[in-house]
């Protein structure tokens, strides 16, 4: 017996927590159905109620984020009709700039350069501010026009030239030189 009771002391420590795990399983599973709650405890009051005290918050709040969204989307719409408001602007005042140069053309002057011979007119033409030198020329015919612009200096043909495309380019800046 002295075998036996050795050995049944030297199991307990080890299986003591087994044995007795395994004799409370039933208890702890009995128990633990019936702690949960049956599905249908919360009563169909309880869950109105719930809805209905939520609701108006809910609503509030929905509205709320659509409210704070539809200022955004208003807000992008003032920021884009500001950058349109800007571009008709900067473009009315191309226009307006573009007009203005070619009246400088207009008139007795061109009627001139057009009758004068491409050698004669392309210094006088080089000695006048480019811009009305670019705006005769431009006001010229296409053969005349060129053949006055071979006759300039370099520089200034090139100049001349460069005002010349400018004036036909609604993205330039102010100034045309």
């Amino acid at each position: 017996m002295t075998s036996m009771t050795s050995t049944i002391i030297s199991l307990r420590p080890r299986n003591l927590l087994l044995v007795a795990g395994m004799a409370l399983l039933p208890l702890a599973s009995g128990s633990a159905q019936e702690q949960k709650p049956a599905p249908d405890t919360a009563s169909q009051a309880e869950i109105q109620q719930f809805c209905t005290s939520i609701a108006d918050p809910a609503r509030d709040q929905r509205y709320l984020l659509q409210k704070q969204e539809l200022e955004k989307l208003q807000s992008d719409v003032d920021k884009r009709i500001a950058v349109l408001e800007q571009r008709r602007a900067e473009y009315e005042d191309w226009l307006t700039r573009r007009n203005a140069f070619m009246k400088q053309a207009e008139g007795n002057l061109v009627e001139i350069y057009k009758k004068m011979k491409p050698d004669a007119a392309a210094p006088q033409l080089e000695e006048i501010d480019p811009i009305l030198a670019a705006a005769v020329i431009m006001k010229l015919p296409a053969r005349q026009s060129s053949l006055i612009l071979s006759e300039m200096e370099a520089q200034k043909a090139a100049m001349v030239a460069a005002i010349m495309s400018s004036a036909a380019d609604p993205n330039t800046s102010k100034d045309p030189s």
